[in-house]
């Protein structure tokens, strides 16, 4: 009898995938079926849509003796969730001639509820920059999603309430207006503990002050009660904004997942999961493949407490994302890969009972004890943190006072002043003309903990004394050509928190007191 057609789309995690929701009815035995691997949450839309098409004045599907296929195409892509409510809606709508408008460049998204009300789905924001880039003009969407929508310039954002709402909209006798450009909030680091409050730790701020300017990895360790807990949670107050591509990566990540609490995510995303975290929990995974911690902490911090106490194999699955900032989950229908651009600060006891080689109370771990703690951590996994901060306690009388010390705030401004200069010497090796060896393969990098051993070649200059002394060390302390590199990047970032073009021998000498000496853990 006839046929129609609609859009909307799903999200896997950043992949926006369309979908062309297309109906048939023709005569025949009553019947309503949706095709195209939906999974039982799509299949039971068909009682959603055809309660809220009745309840929103118009016969139901059901109550017809039709024959009605609706297909979600790609038939070979599974369809999940329900977000194609509204589109299945409006497409046996116009296919049963109860109303017409062009398709052509809207799309539609959304839940419907049995009185036909439109409930918020996840992952609007994705599909709204999909959008965009693919030529929609329109975006419908419910009016719970309408301001994370309207993040997106250049795409016109409708906020539906109800399904009749829409059905008068797009048959032009009650208009639902153009929902604004939603205006984004930034504000400072709202952390709880401010640098200045942690007494004495000179040498570990300092530390974390070069792991946050450099994007490097950080692992304390020390005996219990000595502030790394602290130090590392006051970390996230001095690290800046994020810029707004990396905003609506980490946004996208949240609103696929449903943890975005916030219209938008202006400041670095802290992720702090429990010891007893499973490797699904923190890699991600399951039947469908879910994010894990790791990829919610994307472009933010992941705050490891207690690092040997988690499970070998969660420890061991760091190696990927720490290495190449991407997580890949295997499943028998293929692999699906993760963001994991994460900066990871670890925390650790030295020992079982936390007091091995520090001044105060004497460790009482057996020497098989200190050896099964210590194989909790691959050397693969050391090679890839680099930075070490030794986190001893403090005398009494350091903690007697008020605050001293900088603020985190003057900390900040000196890690902004730093990626200022490595986003001038990184802006070349990212421009299509800046560096012959830039190819499609490769992505942008911001940090100089990202640069590649081929980046250190052109962009990093070691002058013959601070080749002599990072050799020396390497072969007296058995560097890996992992730590060689790393070692090279962190002094990059001390040069640049001095604003020096050049490295000097001091900062490399510097670099190299961040490496872990012998049983010191």
């Amino acid at each position: 009898m006839s046929f129609s057609k609609v859009y909307s789309a799903q999200t896997n995690l950043l992949v926006v995938i369309p979908i062309s929701v297309e109906t048939d009815i023709s005569r025949g035995l009553n019947a309503f079926s949706i095709v195209g691997l939906p999974d039982k949450a799509v299949e039971e839309a068909r009682d959603r849509v055809s309660a809220a098409i009745k309840n929103s004045g118009y016969d139901s599907p059901k109550s017809k003796n039709h024959k009605i296929i609706i297909s979600l195409a790609p038939a070979d892509q599974k369809k999940e969730g329900t977000s194609y409510d509204v589109a299945i809606a409006l497409s046996y709508l116009v296919a049963n001639k109860d109303m017409a408008f062009d398709y052509e460049s809207k799309l539609f998204l959304g839940e419907l509820s049995l009185d036909g009300q439109v409930r918020k789905i996840k992952g609007v924001l994705p599909i709204a920059r999909f959008a965009k880039l693919n030529g929609f003009k329109e975006l419908y969407v419910p009016e719970e999603n309408t301001r994370e929508a309207a993040l997106i310039d250049g795409l016109d954002i409708f906020g539906v309430s109800s399904l009749r709402d829409l059905i008068k909209h797009l048959s032009g006798t009650q208009k639902i207006l153009k929902a604004p450009l939603t205006v984004i909030d930034k504000t400072r680091s709202n952390a709880n503990t401010d640098f200045s409050d942690i007494r004495g730790q000179e040498r570990a701020k300092r530390g974390l002050l070069i792991a946050a300017a450099g994007g490097h990895n950080v692992a304390m360790y020390g005996p219990p009660g000595t502030g790394k807990t602290m130090l590392a949670k006051a970390f996230v107050g001095i690290l800046p904004e994020l810029s707004f591509e990396e905003a609506l990566e980490a946004t996208s990540i949240h609103s696929v997942a449903g943890t975005l609490s916030e219209t938008f995510i202006t400041n670095p995303p802290f992720r702090a999961p429990h010891h007893t975290a499973s490797y699904v929990s923190l890699i991600g995974g399951g039947t469908i493949p879910r994010p894990g911690e790791i990829t919610l902490a994307h472009r933010g911090i992941l705050f490891m407490d207690e690092f040997p106490e988690f499970d070998r194999r969660v420890i061991e699955s760091l190696r990927q994302p720490l290495e190449d900032k991407v997580i890949s989950v295997s499943r028998a229908k293929g692999t699906v890969h993760f963001p994991a651009n994460v900066l990871l600060i670890a925390a650790m006891n030295p020992c079982p009972c936390g007091n091995f080689g520090f001044r105060g109370n004497p460790c009482n771990c057996t020497p098989s004890a200190l050896a099964r703690y210590r194989r909790k951590l691959s050397g693969p996994i050391m090679d890839r943190i680099d930075i070490w901060l030794e986190v001893d306690r403090i005398l009494p009388k350091e903690l007697s006072g008020g605050s001293d010390g900088d603020r985190s705030e003057n900390f900040q401004n000196k890690v902004e002043l730093a990626r200022a200069m490595q986003k001038k010497r990184l802006d070349k090796r990212n421009s299509p003309t800046g560096s012959a060896h830039i190819n499609q393969v490769d992505q942008k990098i911001l940090r100089n903990s990202e640069m590649s051993p081929r980046d250190l070649v052109t962009l990093v200059i070691l002058d013959k004394e601070c080749r002599d002394t990072l050799n020396f060390a390497a072969e007296r302390l058995g560097f890996s050509p992992r730590v060689y590199h790393k070692m090279i990047k962190v002094a990059r970032t001390i040069a640049d928190l001095e604003s020096s073009d050049e490295i000097a021998n001091k900062h490399i000498l510097e670099a190299i007191e961040y490496r872990p000496k012998k049983f010191d853990i």
